[in-house]
């Protein structure tokens, strides 16, 4: 009796993994992730909003899509540029300066504010290089922590959603 039984678990288990239909057929392709560049500009001052930048976004990114940025903040030698994820705070000789930004669908913006008058560092606001990376939503569908990129982390971004970063796309 068990070696019936064994035979028609076999028997079973082959039939099972055997099975195959026809390949259903070729999907819509999906976003992909993409960079974009802001190559030197300068942050512009408003009594409402402070000093930021303002870009609008062409096309559209989906609402469940996420944008990261990175400020360059020097290079190693010309070919090797070294980016800072923002938010980030610098600690200058006048006080502390922050960068943010916030994003939607259709625009982003980028801020600077301080403890002190920014117009002391113009170093900081003028002459800004600024990489935006954007990744669709359906990269974080997973749920797993095992598979997120380190954010802050430029190049293990790139590397993660296969972002080929030879040519970036100027925005301005």
């Amino acid at each position: 009796m068990k070696k019936i039984l064994t035979l028609f678990a076999v028997v079973g288990l082959f039939a099972f993994t055997s099975c195959e239909g026809d390949e259903g057929p070729q999907g819509v392709p999906g976003p992909e992730a993409e960079v974009f560049e802001l190559k030197n500009v300068n942050f512009a001052f408003t009594t409402q909003d402070g000093y930021n930048i303002y870009q609008k976004l062409t096309p559209l990114i989906f609402p469940s899509d996420v944008i990261l940025i990175y400020r360059l903040n020097g290079t190693i030698d010309a070919s090797t540029p070294v980016w800072q994820q923002i938010p980030r705070t610098l600690y200058t000789s006048q006080g502390e300066l922050d960068y943010d930004f916030d994003f939607s669908k259709e625009d982003f913006t980028i801020y600077a504010g301080g403890n002190y008058n920014l117009s002391l560092t113009p170093e900081f606001l003028n002459n800004q290089t600024f990489r935006i990376v954007i990744v669709p939503g359906y990269f974080s569908s997973t749920g797993k922590s095992v598979n997120k990129a380190d954010y802050s982390d430029y190049n293990a971004v790139i590397k993660k959603y296969n972002i080929d970063d030879t040519n970036v796309k100027q925005l301005n």
